[in-house]
């Protein structure tokens, strides 16, 4: 699936407070569900003993999307298109790779 694809099939399902002028909204959301990922790969490492097993995963992959719909709904609320989002990233992260900063902190190494 096309990202700018799913970004507008997202769109279509946004019902929140101010959509379309409303970026504060889906960052909180995107906080929320990425606690939520953390806290079930935690609970991997507590009560599983680090074993990711198939419900697990699929629990993960579900909140992966919810993460994914709340990166789609800010960068609409933003201005982006999704494609763009992913392809600047790939390009920062090359250019990072290719002077071997890949390591360290800093957005602007």
């Amino acid at each position: 699936m096309d990202l700018n694809d799913y970004q507008q099939g997202a769109r279509s399902t946004a019902r929140y407070p101010d959509v379309g002028a409303n970026p504060i909204y889906p960052t909180l959301g995107l906080c929320g569900e990425s606690g939520e990922v953390a806290d079930k790969v935690k609970k991997v490492l507590r009560d599983q003993g680090g074993t990711f097993t198939p419900d697990v995963r699929e629990a993960l992959k579900l909140e992966l999307g919810d993460v994914l719909w709340y990166v789609a709904q800010l960068a609409s609320e933003l201005g982006f298109e999704l494609n763009d989002v992913a392809e600047a990233n790939l390009s920062k992260l090359a250019s990072r790779a290719a002077r071997n900063v890949i390591g360290g902190s800093g957005d602007h190494r």
